[in-house]
C-alpha cells in the first residue's frame, strides 16, 4: 500500500512539473528565437536579442525610468565533481530606488557537451529558488555530445521594488544553474567544455494606462568588475579498449537484476498464499 501511495505521488509530481514546463513560456524571451530556428546561433541569437530589446525599449513608455541600470560586478566559476555540477553566477546591479518591480533575466548559451534538465530547473521554481526557468533548443538529455546540438537556458530572478527615496543602492543577484555533462565520444583522456559570458537583461513591468506592460533593458557595464576568465568542465571520455569489459559487465548486470526480479516476485507470491492460508 506505501509502495502504491509513493508511486502515485510521484506519478502526481510530475504531471504537476510538465504542466509546469509547458506553460508560461510566453514571457521568455529566448522562446520568438526558437520558433523560427531549430539550431542555436550565437550570431543570429545575438542579433535576434539586440531587436528584441529596442522593440521592448522601456523608452516606448511613457513612464521613464530615472537612470540607466549599471552592472557593477560579475563573478562565474564551476562548482561541484564529476558529471554534475553548478554554474555559479553572481551579478551585483547598481540602479536607483523604483516603484516598478522587475525581474533580472539570465540568457545561459549552453556548449554542445552539457545539457540542462528542465524538470530539475522546475522544481527550484516550484521551490521559490527562481522566479522561472525554461530550457530552449536540443532537450534531448539521453544523446551523446557528438549528436545533440546546443541548448539555452534562461533563468528569472524577481526583485521587489524599493520605494525609499535616496540615492543608487545596489543589488547581489546569485544564481547556480545546475548542469550536466552529456557522453563524450571514445578516446583517452578528457573533453574540454568551455563556457561563454551569460546575456543578462531586466524586465520592467510598467503600469500605462490601466495596462500592464513590460519592457526589456539592458544594463550598461563600462566599469564592470569581472573575474569570470575562462570556464572550462574537462570532461572525461570513455576508453575504446574498455568498451568488451563494459558491454559483459552490463549484460551480466541486466540478467542479474532481471533474476532477483523474479525471485522476489515469486516469493513474494508465496508468502501471500501463505498468509491468505492461515488466515483461512
Amino acid at each position: 500500500m506505501e509502495v502504491f501511495i509513493l508511486i502515485r505521488s510521484s506519478f502526481i509530481f510530475g504531471i504537476i512539473l510538465m504542466f509546469s514546463v509547458s506553460q508560461g513560456l510566453e514571457n521568455f524571451v529566448a522562446k520568438p528565437y526558437f520558433e523560427d530556428h531549430e539550431i542555436l546561433n550565437d550570431l543570429e541569437f545575438g542579433r535576434f536579442l539586440d531587436s528584441k530589446v529596442q522593440l521592448s525599449s522601456c523608452q516606448m513608455l511613457s513612464t521613464k525610468l530615472n537612470d540607466e541600470p549599471k552592472m557593477i560586478a560579475s563573478h562565474r566559476n564551476l562548482i561541484g565533481e564529476g558529471s554534475h555540477r553548478r554554474l555559479v553566477t553572481s551579478i551585483t546591479l547598481e540602479f536607483e530606488p523604483s516603484v516598478h518591480s522587475f525581474a533580472v533575466v539570465v540568457i545561459e548559451r549552453l556548449p554542445s557537451g552539457v545539457f540542462a534538465d528542465p524538470f530539475e530547473l522546475q522544481r527550484l521554481v516550484l521551490r521559490g529558488v527562481l522566479k522561472d526557468a525554461a530550457v530552449f533548443g536540443d532537450t534531448n538529455l539521453e544523446l551523446p555530445s557528438f549528436r545533440s546540438n546546443r541548448s539555452l537556458v534562461e533563468v528569472h530572478v524577481g526583485i521587489s521594488p524599493e520605494l525609499h527615496s535616496g540615492v543608487h543602492f545596489q543589488k547581489e543577484v546569485k544564481i547556480e544553474l545546475p548542469l550536466h555533462a552529456r557522453y563524450q565520444p571514445l578516446g583517452h583522456g578528457f573533453s574540454v567544455v568551455e563556457f561563454g559570458k551569460p546575456d543578462v537583461l531586466l524586465r520592467y513591468r510598467v503600469e500605462e494606462n490601466l495596462l500592464n506592460r513590460s519592457c526589456l533593458v539592458v544594463p550598461t557595464n563600462q566599469s564592470v568588475q569581472s573575474e569570470d576568465g575562462r570556464i572550462d568542465w574537462e570532461v572525461p571520455c570513455g576508453n575504446k579498449e574498455h568498451t568488451q569489459i563494459v558491454a559483459v559487465v552490463t549484460f551480466a548486470s541486466a540478467v542479474l537484476s532481471a533474476f532477483l526480479i523474479i525471485l522476489t516476485s515469486v516469493s513474494y507470491s508465496n508468502f501471500a498464499i501463505a498468509s491468505d492460508l492461515k488466515q483461512s
